[in-house]
């Protein structure tokens, strides 16, 4: 355990605006990147399997290795925060995802580009990801779930604008060089790692001595003792199986009935479409005063909305025109996840562990992510028929709602306060003691200044006595 670099300013109140603004900005280009790329860099499968002589499973592991890099090094993004601070980590990652790129546009065989693209620009965008959202929890407070959906909502864009942008650059340039083009383009994760000014803690004396001094675990595994958290980490990874599950295959779902393939990719047009209002509308309505406080019930009502939409989809989505009606709902429900997921984990655990916790519950979500949709693909293989594949993947997800809910319900409930109440509490009592001394004071004074109004001749003048009498 070493020193840290205090990127979180614990003690310093949050902004809820000014630079804050610009932090939000950052945070949402870099979600963008970090969710959009490797769905957008799978434009260029095709080309790769012409140059190289390869399958499609051979290149669909870029993309595979791509979110694995970017959940699965959760932990050692965390160590680094905790080490080093957020500036200084994205500045790197920016640095690897660019060069990652760069390098692949070189390569000459698959494996190559397995660890170019795949392994480097992966830690890239992890080292990017994680510690946008912990600087974004230190600069908003009252208004963090509408940052929450209005960086999320950075996905969602993204995807509309890198699929194009990749099919383009692949028509005019070839695979490399586009991918030498996107490598130039993931620079400005390093323009937006130039944003996060980390906040000053104000000096008070001895105070900021022993804050000075205040040493801090890299990677705090005592978050497992919180009951919350737990729960909340057992239900994200259950969701994380079925919640990627229907955009991988109503393309195909379309194609299979027969609809046109420019057709049948509008349905992702839809989603995305949809995806873009619901995250911000989402944060927006998760912000007000009667929600907030009940925001982990929302999340979980979006869990059972985007899982009822699954399972109804799959029995009811026959047509194209069903299709299409299942991508409005799926978009709006998936979007609500999107922009709430975060949010719940930040009023669980507190902004001072929220760097290790992120870390971890990503490692615990990269082990469903790379087994969710090859399982149901397997599912598919095996039986030919779509519907039980979103009858699976929605069944999953409501299990995860009923897995958070029932436990909010009987152990987080229970807890006496969190580690964001017991903060303020301590603050309010502060306050209160501060408050408390000062009216003392103030009374004292005017005691003192009764008592000289109304015996004068008692304090500091001679009164004639026998004693004092020559």
């Amino acid at each position: 355990m070493g020193m840290v670099v205090v990127s979180d300013a614990s003690g310093v109140k949050a902004p809820d605006g000014g630079w804050g603004w610009a932090i939000l900005f950052g945070c949402f280009v870099i979600t963008g990147f970090s969710y959009a790329f490797p769905k957008a860099v799978s434009v260029f499968f095709k080309e790769l399997i012409r140059e190289f002589g390869i399958g499609y499973s051979d290149t669909a592991w870029i993309s595979s290795i791509l979110l694995a890099m970017l959940y699965g090094t959760g932990p050692l993004c965390s160590i680094c925060v905790n080490r080093f601070g957020c500036r200084p980590v994205m500045l790197v990652g920016g640095l690897f995802a660019s060069i990652g790129m760069v390098a692949a546009s070189f390569c000459t065989n698959i494996i190559q580009l397995y660890f170019t693209a795949g392994v480097i620009t992966g830690l890239g965008l992890a080292l990017n990801f994680q510690p946008s959202l912990i600087m974004l929890n230190c600069y908003f407070d009252k208004r963090r779930p509408l940052a929450n959906g209005l960086s999320a909502a950075g996905s969602p864009v993204f995807l509309c604008i890198l699929s194009p942008l990749g099919q383009f650059l692949q028509d005019y340039y070839g695979w490399r060089g586009g991918f030498l083009i996107l490598g130039a383009l993931l620079l400005n994760c390093c323009v937006c790692g130039a944003l996060m000014r980390p906040l000053k803690a104000p000096k008070k004396g001895g105070e900021a001595k022993l804050q000075s001094q205040k040493k801090k675990k890299l990677l705090d595994l005592s978050v497992f003792k919180d009951c919350g958290f737990v729960i909340y980490t057992l239900a994200a990874s259950i969701m994380v199986f079925g919640l990627f599950v229907p955009p991988v295959f109503v393309v195909s779902y379309a194609k299979d009935m027969g609809v046109p393939d420019t057709k049948a990719a509008f349905l992702l047009t839809v989603l995305g479409f949809i995806d873009i209002f619901a995250r911000p509308l989402c944060g927006l309505v998760a912000g007000t005063k009667w929600v907030r406080p009940r925001c982990v019930y929302l999340f979980s009502f979006s869990m059972i909305f985007n899982g009822l939409t699954d399972l109804l989809g799959g029995f009811l989505a026959e047509s194209y025109a069903g299709l299409a009606v299942f991508c409005v709902f799926f978009g709006i429900s998936y979007g609500m996840v999107g922009a709430l997921q975060f949010e719940v984990l930040m009023a669980i655990v507190g902004t001072q562990k929220f760097s290790s916790a992120i870390g971890l519950v990503l490692l615990m979500e990269a082990i469903a992510v790379l087994i969710g949709p090859p399982g149901a693909g397997k599912l598919l293989d095996a039986t030919h028929i779509y519907k039980y594949v979103f009858i699976l993947a929605g069944a999953e997800v409501v299990t995860a709602a009923l897995v958070l809910a029932l436990g909010n319900i009987f152990c987080i409930k229970k807890k006496p306060e969190d580690p964001q109440t017991k903060k303020e509490v301590a603050e309010k009592e502060l306050d209160r003691l501060e408050d408390r001394s000062s009216e003392e004071a103030r009374i004292d004074s005017v005691e003192v200044e009764c008592f000289l109004k109304a015996e004068p001749e008692k304090n500091g003048e001679i009164v004639t006595s026998p004693e004092t009498s020559v």
